[in-house]
């Protein structure tokens, strides 16, 4: 770890423009070196960071064994993440190389919990679908029919910051909601919700939406099993991660109709899809090309996360931890690589 440094150099990746304008305002009161590549950090990119004692990455980039190595080699001492997730770096060869990681745990918790909302209401009141017919002189209501919100069973997978907070937002049209989480939050509690195992939730749910983290217990969490559980025509949010849902399993739920509606921000092989611009190109991946052929299919492009307020803060805890490794303090949002 950099000690007694004021700053240090760091390689940013994966940039955009709005990354390189928040950070670089962040970074007015640090004045740390930032050197801003488009190109995602992997094996083959790691190379760019040489000179520098941190990266800075996101999440879509690939931070594998071969790409930590590279980085050591290179004498990168710390991987600041610019995402609340870190299912993508690994981390035991961090810790072997001796690689400080970090991210940022709390961003604008509302910016997700209202996306969530947004993509509720558009998938139940068709609202992309009216949309696209007005601008075409078509005011048919057919095929635009909805449900009320109110008195609907809301099924909150998860029920950290996000999870909490969406709870809060969607008792408000007056559901019923029911949780899943092994560690009730005193917070969710207080509205009125009650927690129940996976199953009872999925089976109880006329919604559900997914706010875990990708973990080996949650990988495809919603699964053909899970699926064959829940109600017909259930409607699956999934703004968190998109390995939570077996894609291939919704494909066949969607089809027989037990999914009704599938809103997503996120999707197990979006590395290479999403935050790009692909317009002019053939997409590659048949799985998500079918995804898009369903009408009442709703995919954004991980976007939930995406407000001035969340960018702002993700920037500012960043540029807040990499001085922290400047100074050789203890890093604040550190994780524990010990286990």
């Amino acid at each position: 770890m950099a000690s007694g440094t004021s700053s240090v150099s760091v390689a940013v990746f994966s940039t955009k423009e709005y990354d390189e304008r928040y950070l670089s305002e962040a970074n007015r009161e640090h004045g740390h070196d930032l050197r801003f590549f488009e190109a995602g950090l992997n094996s083959r990119t790691a190379p760019l960071a040489e000179g520098c004692e941190v990266v800075c990455a996101f999440v879509n980039d690939d931070i594998g064994p071969d790409t930590v190595n590279q980085l050591a080699d290179h004498g990168v001492q710390l991987i600041a993440l610019r995402s609340a997730g870190f299912n993508h770096v690994d981390l035991q060869t961090a810790a072997l190389r001796g690689i400080v990681v970090v991210r940022v745990p709390n961003y604008s918790p509302h910016a997700v919990a209202e996306h969530c909302i947004g993509l509720i209401l558009s998938l139940n009141r068709k609202i992309y679908r009216a949309y696209n017919r007005v601008r075409e002189s078509n005011f048919s209501l057919v095929g635009l029919l909805g449900f009320d919100l109110h008195g609907k069973t809301v099924g909150v997978i998860g029920t950290g910051t996000i999870g909490a907070r969406f709870a809060e937002i969607i008792s408000g049209f007056g559901t019923t909601v029911i949780a899943v989480d092994p560690y009730p939050n005193p917070r969710v509690l207080e509205l009125g919700v009650t927690y129940h195992s996976i199953d009872e939730v999925l089976a109880r749910s006329d919604i559900v939406s997914l706010h875990c983290p990708l973990t080996p217990e949650t990988h495809h969490l919603i699964n053909a099993d899970r699926l064959s559980g829940m109600k017909d025509g259930v409607m699956v949010i999934n703004t968190s991660r998109g390995a939570l849902i077996d894609t291939a399993a919704v494909i066949d739920a969607l089809k027989t109709g037990k999914v009704g509606y599938l809103g997503l921000d996120v999707y197990e092989e979006e590395a290479g899809l999403f935050f790009e611009d692909l317009s002019d190109e053939v997409l590659q991946d048949d799985v998500f090309s079918r995804l898009l052929t369903f009408p009442n299919v709703l995919v954004t492009g991980h976007q939930a996360f995406f407000t001035a307020e969340a960018l702002s803060d993700i920037a500012e805890t960043t540029m807040m931890s990499i001085s922290e490794f400047a100074a050789g303090e203890e890093m604040t949002y550190a994780l524990d690589l010990s286990s």
